[in-house]
């Protein structure tokens, strides 16, 4: 993979093929908080309703194609100088390095964008251990029991 076409752009409703066919696979959406995509007409809704109005999700893209995406939350109240990290990027695309990459230009992003953000956090599941990798390659610690 050309690292050089990786890059991060918001999400555009023209991303519904793309995105269906990461969102629909049971492999890429095992680990995530959401149900699997199953329609076209899902991944528009979700396009439309989650991704376009997030405060920080981004798209995944190699050649401005829909390949995964990277998301950034930011908390509220006191805890607004704290963040949640997730993604995922289409099972054709793992063991490449491509989320690595984006999630280290996302966090560039990032704390640009929110001047305030002093702490990314990001969860994942113990038997995750490719994403595991990913944030230790990116420079996050492991924390907690």
């Amino acid at each position: 993979m050309d690292f050089l076409r990786i890059s991060l752009r918001p999400f555009k409703l023209s991303d519904a093929n793309d995105y269906l066919i990461l969102a629909s696979d049971d492999r890429v959406t095992r680990y995530l908080r959401w149900n699997t995509i199953t329609s076209k007409e899902e991944a528009l809704t979700y396009i439309e309703k989650v991704a376009i109005t997030h405060p920080w999700r981004r798209v995944i893209c190699s050649d401005d194609r829909c390949i995964g995406y990277v998301s950034v939350k930011p908390e509220s109240g006191d805890n607004k100088c704290q963040a949640h990290l997730s993604y995922a990027v289409g099972a054709d695309y793992w063991g490449q390095g491509i989320v690595t990459t984006a999630v280290k230009m996302a966090i560039t992003l990032v704390f640009n964008e929110f001047p305030g953000l002093v702490r990314l956090e990001a969860l994942v599941e113990v038997e995750n251990s490719a994403s595991q990798r990913v944030l230790e390659k990116v420079g996050f610690l492991k924390e907690g029991m």
